[in-house]
């Protein structure tokens, strides 16, 4: 069954496809087709023969009505010599059925995955083989600067993935905070989450410390709704454990409070509170 870090790698993909030409860019260089759209397509690659073969996502990239380029997005987290036989059935099923180029790209979160992913797959003699594109760590980029972040949110994520074992992960930080600004607000909440999952526990701490000793990431519209969303928990947390009824009204103005004042407010005067008005402001009136 599939882990949540496949799914929400796939995900990326399913809710940006323009993300393989992204990744492709850097590898294929010049090879990569001028195209205006990324699609995302059927990863169904079932052909007339019975045995069935399912991409984990699959993107079209097109010029004006012609497909250019078609990717095989394949999100693979430990060695499997099973995938060097059905990712050429992949790529052949979708030039058969396109009639495109077709390129294999495989995301590892493992450097060795990735090495291992990137070897040639012999498929004929004399010599074809199928070349996949293999992303590790080593081969992602490394984004610090606030504006790409803001152009290129996923891949800004799985920038800080990849490089979370920097000296210094504040630059990264601060790019992954543009980056979740620049998408709408549950996707970020989405990769949020994932990140924090994900991140070593030492970098995990330090990116916990960063959000609660900084203002800087309190700039940001996402974030800010966030600190709001906990802050309002917390107070709603506080009361009810102290004995005091919170109607749905109350409930509702808390949770829709985004002053980060107002709410700190309301914070520590929930500890010592008697009812809900005693918070002031507009749960007094």
């Amino acid at each position: 069954m599939p882990s949540q870090v496949h799914e929400v790698l796939i995900d990326m993909f399913r809710g940006r496809p323009s993300l393989a030409a992204e990744l492709l860019d850097g590898p294929l260089q010049g090879a990569l087709p001028d195209y205006d759209e990324a699609h995302l397509a059927s990863a169904d690659l079932t052909d007339v023969a019975p045995t069935e073969y399912r991409a984990d996502a699959v993107v079209t990239l097109t010029r004006g009505e012609k497909k250019v380029l078609s990717v095989v997005v394949e999100v693979q987290r430990q060695i499997d010599p099973r995938k060097l036989r059905s990712w050429p059935a992949y790529v052949a099923t979708l030039y058969a059925r396109l009639g495109c180029p077709v390129t294999l790209l495989v995301l590892c979160p493992q450097q060795p995955v990735a090495d291992w992913a990137a070897k040639p797959i012999l498929i004929s003699l004399p010599p074809s083989r199928i070349f996949p594109v293999a992303f590790g760590p080593a081969q992602t980029p490394l984004i610090t600067d606030p504006e790409t972040a803001q152009r290129l949110p996923e891949l800004t994520i799985l920038s800080t993935l990849a490089h979370a074992d920097q000296n210094d992960p504040i630059p990264l930080f601060k790019a992954l905070f543009r980056a979740l600004d620049a998408i709408e607000a549950d996707r970020a909440a989405l990769y949020h989450d994932f990140v924090l999952t994900v991140l070593p526990a030492a970098t995990r701490k330090l990116l916990e410390d960063y959000m609660t000793t900084t203002d800087h990431p309190y700039k940001s519209e996402w974030a800010q709704r966030q600190y709001a969303a906990g802050e309002a928990h917390s107070i709603i947390k506080v009361l009810k454990a102290r004995g005091i009824d919170v109607s749905d009204e109350a409930q509702a103005k808390i949770t829709a409070c985004i002053d980060r004042a107002q709410l700190d407010q309301w914070l520590e005067r929930a500890t010592v509170a008697e009812r809900v008005e005693d918070l002031g402001g507009a749960l007094a009136e």
